[in-house]
């Protein structure tokens, strides 16, 4: 256990820290799911809405330091070229 003032601030900043990372990683997986959903419906007009809402949220988890840019480049990449495949209602 931390003996010192600050290890202990430290401990509670982590906690602090991994609870609003966390949140994110969830928000942005639940946006990716919806886009999943979406493109599984065959609606592409639906399936485009959601790619767009999700794009600033899993934009937001790379700002945030949450996620790596190019991990998050490459997921909007594939959903959108999975988007960009459905046939047009």
């Amino acid at each position: 256990m931390a003996n010192t003032a600050s290890a202990r601030k430290r401990i509670r900043q982590t906690a602090t820290r991994t609870a609003r990372n966390q949140a994110r990683m969830s928000r942005m997986r639940t946006f990716i799911k919806k886009v999943e959903l979406a493109i599984a419906s065959g609606d592409k007009t639906i399936a485009a809405a959601a790619l767009r809402s999700a794009q600033p949220e899993m934009q937001r988890a790379v700002t945030k330091g949450v996620m790596h840019l190019n991990t998050v480049s490459r997921k909007i990449s594939r959903l959108s070229a999975r988007v960009k495949s459905l046939p047009t209602a």
